[in-house]
């Protein structure tokens, strides 16, 4: 990739925390301001890891982060408070609330657990008008109705973090005001419907990710996936809505500075 990139790019979600990125980081930054990423926000699933997390975010100025406990997790971790979260928002590197959601693909028997969790991160999104970071996966139906229940108790900023449920949840969310973020699933060949979920979307609702060092897109599929390689999916997300590369870098750094305005340049 060139030293100077036509646009500017914000990797949305990212986990530089992770062991597969141990001691790297640097280099990784490096590497992604060098692919046009601008902006990164490294996401704590794990509230005991936030100081590592935060030290990351500190020694790095395009470096952003968010907390709060995976829904996977949420069964053996200690349950967090809303005032836990609200105390980190206080950090100006802190700029979203989550991820958390609902995980019943391998999780399913600590959904009450998990519901409980997101309703507090819900809570601690309303109380600091930062955005909730959302992983939902096999629980659309959960997710829209806990969604559209708490919205209508009291608003507040959203986005589905790696959208690959269906479209049922896709409308629910958007009817919400909430954005939906595309990862490097989206650019895999077999992922017809997710692409048209997204071209079908608001253009002011859509962000991009690696999830990083999950789910890498072609031509690394399989492999371990960095903050660089959103410049990949981002090609592929402006074939689908009919952009230009240059055009859909350009929304989805605007939607991002929108939702999370902390992190705005």
């Amino acid at each position: 990739m060139s030293e100077h990139p036509p646009f500017a790019l914000v990797d949305s979600h990212c986990h530089l925390d992770f062991p597969d990125f141990a001691g790297e980081q640097a280099e990784l930054v490096a590497r992604a301001r060098a692919a046009g990423v601008t902006r990164m926000v490294t996401i704590c699933t794990r509230l005991k890891n936030e100081p590592a997390v935060r030290a990351i975010a500190e020694a790095h100025p395009e470096v952003f982060y968010a907390a709060g406990t995976h829904p996977m997790y949420a069964a053996e971790e200690p349950l967090v408070t809303v005032e836990d979260l609200v105390a980190l928002a206080a950090h100006p590197k802190f700029v979203g609330i989550g991820e958390t959601g609902l995980d019943y693909h391998y999780t399913a028997d600590s959904a009450a657990v998990q519901a409980e969790s997101l309703r507090i991160h819900i809570e601690a999104a309303r109380r600091t008008g930062l955005p909730l970071i959302v992983h939902a996966r096999d629980a659309d139906a959960d997710m829209a109705r806990i969604l559209t229940e708490e919205h209508g108790a009291g608003a507040f900023s959203c986005v589905m973090h790696c959208y690959t449920s269906g479209p049922e949840l896709a409308r629910a969310a958007l009817d919400l005001g909430f954005y939906l973020s595309m990862s490097g699933i989206a650019a895999f060949p077999r992922s017809t419907e997710i692409r048209e979920i997204f071209a079908a979307a608001p253009r002011d609702r859509i962000l991009v990710e690696t999830d990083a060092p999950y789910l890498a897109p072609p031509p690394h599929r399989g492999k371990r996936n960095e903050p660089a390689y959103v410049a990949h999916t981002a090609r592929i997300g402006a074939q689908a809505l009919g952009l230009t590369e240059a055009a859909f870098a350009a929304l989805t750094t605007a939607n991002f500075e929108r939702l999370f305005a902390k992190a705005a340049a």
